[in-house]
């Protein structure tokens, strides 16, 4: 996970998980530290809250809102597995990184 980035770069590309390779959900904030509580608590109806998405699994901060975006894209067009291999390439046990951002 390439998280080297300063703090104040505040974009970012995130992948959600249920639990270990369980369903995957894939964003992109302005306000990671927000948006994944938002998906913790449920606070927005969709699929993360259907489907029981609250466990942040991967992150890369970026300076620019085009720079997440341009990841995000290329993240949802991958497949399942490679997706896996990111996550557990830096989080072989997929803990919640969310206490890493708050």
């Amino acid at each position: 996970m390439d998280n080297l980035e300063p703090v104040h770069a505040n974009n970012a590309v995130y992948i959600m998980a249920s639990g270990k390779h369980g369903t995957l959900y894939v964003g992109v904030t302005s306000n990671l530290s927000r948006r994944v509580q938002e998906h913790r608590e449920g606070a927005t109806p969709g699929f993360t809250a259907r489907y029981g998405v609250t466990r942040l699994v991967w992150f890369r901060r970026c300076y620019t809102v085009v720079e997440a975006i341009r990841w995000e894209k290329r993240l949802k067009k991958y497949r399942r597995d490679w997706k896996i291999n990111l996550i557990e390439e830096d989080n072989p046990h997929w803990d919640d990184l969310f206490p890493q951002i708050v």
